[in-house]
């Protein structure tokens, strides 16, 4: 069985597809390769905010940041929902998520100066350490090992959700989101949890070449590798904010 706490790459993506799509199947080569086409549209997006960001346009930041954050949801929505479709939707939710990312790096950047290569150095640093790890078996996983990842990442995943429908009402949840002792541990846990989530997928992708996917799935794994890669880059921005706040 396999499980995954990505939901773009959840237990059941690779059953019930549409197998007469090409006489080609899936490949991790493949797979590499569409993930590095997606990365490069997501930095060219990220790239163009980022500039505005620079210019001084942050209203046109504001909305292009808003734009990329709700459209790159929907779009994600519809490749999970409509899997065949991602050769096309993929591309589009990695330009969106792009300006998500070049905003919203630029307005940490402002205040925190410095911070943004080093997240993304410790970003695309712990995705290689743990590629390493997972290819040379010294990091195993288990059944036991992917429950623990799945529980640990609905948990935040619920805790998140709790948290934006209290801002709502101009509230929040005490501590998780300061930069005291409980905030950076929070904070920490959760850049664990993102980062193993690699592992998973990972692991997914590469049972699923095995299994025969159609070629499609690559753009469908490097999509669920995206949205990974994504979420721990933000997660290990707020760490990093929080220990600058200290």
């Amino acid at each position: 069985m396999m499980r995954t706490a990505n939901p773009a790459l959840s237990q059941k993506t690779f059953s019930n597809i549409d197998r007469s799509a090409s006489g080609r199947t899936m490949t991790i080569q493949g797979t590499v390769n569409k993930t590095g086409i997606l990365l490069a549209l997501l930095v060219a997006s990220a790239s163009y905010t980022w500039k505005l960001a620079g210019d001084g346009d942050l209203a046109k930041v504001q909305t292009l940041l808003g734009v990329g954050a709700f459209g790159g949801l929907i779009v994600a929505m519809i490749t999970i929902f409509k899997k065949t479709a991602v050769p096309v939707t993929g591309p589009i939710y990695a330009v969106l998520e792009g300006l998500f990312v070049g905003g919203i790096s630029a307005l940490f950047e402002m205040r925190y100066p410095g911070i943004v290569i080093q997240a993304v150095m410790l970003t695309f640093g712990t995705a290689f350490s743990l590629l390493l790890a997972y290819k040379t078996r010294m990091i195993k996983v288990t059944e036991n090992f992917k429950l623990g990842i799945v529980a640990a990442t609905g948990g935040i995943a619920v805790l998140y959700l709790v948290s934006m429908v209290m801002g709502f009402f101009g509230t929040q949840i005490p501590l998780i989101h300061e930069s005291g002792l409980v905030g950076i541990g929070f904070s920490l846990f959760v850049v664990v949890i993102a980062a193993l989530n690699l592992v998973l997928d990972f692991d997914f992708i590469e049972n699923g070449a095995k299994a025969g996917a159609p070629a499609y799935m690559e753009w469908y794994g490097a999509f669920g590798l995206i949205v990974t890669l994504v979420w721990l880059y933000i997660e290990i921005l707020r760490l990093l904010a929080k220990l600058r706040d200290r």
